[in-house]
């Protein structure tokens, strides 16, 4: 009996040092001779982008379309990867062409670990990179999210109004979260909690206002630390949520207060212009009512006759009265309002 169990462990453990995994797929033939990456992604933020420091392996389309990648070198919890296809034309410039990736890459994230077995085939359509045969039971869970998130986008360009935005936030938040606990994977989450609370989306202004409505982000933290403790991603979710809690916890009253501060500066401003408008005119019509009072009613007419741009002829006259009276009133006027000009005149009454 002994024998037989020593038997069973030793082929057990023989299978786990041989196991591997094996990722196949098919392209079509065009793409012969193109370049196609394997890449792991341990920081979700980095999700949609192609970096150098990622890629594990690459290899070249055979003659028949086909691509494989094999190996035991991946980690045996479940990881992102990527495969991405080097499509770019040849004449590509090097500032289109940037780590194998271009506007006509194909490229497809999927979760496996290193004792899967993936196909990648084409579909009816002959499109390559877009439908996922696997013996894990996650690796295509990443599609699935893509397709929510398709629904999501059609609902929220339906009516483009505030309102609508609102609803749809609360709805599809819900929607994915959801979603997400169902298929019992933090990574897909993750992939998910990139998606929602990413900067660029319409969707991350209501990201800051849920997290701190709901414990799911503390219930996925807490998901990833049991089932992937060591894991980097782990670590820069716990951090980077632990951050944006804080953040959002303090930023709503401090919004409140600075709202109201700046809105009462603003209306004490408003008044506080409108009242020196007032008293600058109220004190302007007191100084041109004191000034017109020590004038004759010559003189009064003159300063009028100035107003109008009238000259000392013109004044003459309108007043029936000689050119060296004209400049004797207005020698005067000087005097009396103590101003050396024509215009210091026009200042002082208007």
């Amino acid at each position: 009996m002994s024998r037989k169990l020593i038997f069973i462990l030793l082929v057990l453990l023989s299978a786990k040092g041989f196991s591997q995994y094996s990722f196949k797929g098919q392209i079509a033939d065009k793409a012969t001779n193109n370049t196609i990456y394997l890449s792991i992604i341990e920081d979700y933020r980095k999700l949609g982008r192609i970096s150098m420091e990622q890629i594990l392996k690459k290899t070249t389309i055979d003659s028949l379309g086909n691509f494989n990648f094999e190996g035991n070198n991946l980690i045996d919890e479940n990881r992102i990867y990527q495969i991405h296809l080097d499509d770019c034309p040849e004449t590509a410039s090097n500032s289109e062409h940037f780590f194998g990736s271009c506007e006509n890459s194909k490229s497809i994230l999927f979760i496996a670990n290193n004792n899967d077995t993936i196909n990648f085939p084409t579909s009816f359509a002959n499109e390559a990179l877009c439908e996922i045969i696997s013996t894990n039971k996650q690796s295509a869970v990443l599609l699935e999210i893509d397709i929510l998130k398709e629904q999501m986008a059609f609902d929220f360009n339906d009516f483009r109004s505030d309102a609508n935005r609102k609803l749809n936030s609360k709805k599809w938040f819900s929607t994915f979260q959801n979603f997400g606990e169902s298929i019992d994977e933090p990574l897909a989450e993750l992939y998910i909690f990139n998606f929602l609370s990413d900067k660029r989306n319409e969707t991350h202004s209501y990201y800051q206002k849920d997290i701190t409505k709901t414990d799911y982000y503390i219930g996925l933290g807490e998901r990833l630390t049991s089932k992937y403790p060591n894991a980097p991603f782990t670590e820069l979710y716990t951090s980077e949520i632990a951050i944006d809690q804080q953040l959002a916890n303090n930023k709503t009253p401090e919004r409140s207060i600075w709202k109201w501060l700046l809105s009462s500066l603003l209306v004490l401003s408003i008044f506080l212009n409108i009242f020196l408008i007032l008293r600058q005119k109220r004190l302007a019509k007191n100084m041109q009512n004191d000034s017109l009072e020590k004038l004759t009613e010559q003189e009064q007419k003159v300063v009028q006759e100035i107003l109008k741009n009238k000259t000392n002829k013109e004044i003459a006259s309108d007043m029936f009265i000689s050119v060296s009276t004209v400049k004797t009133h207005i020698n005067n006027l000087y005097k009396k309002l103590n101003v050396n000009s024509r215009e210091e005149i026009k200042q002082r009454f208007q």
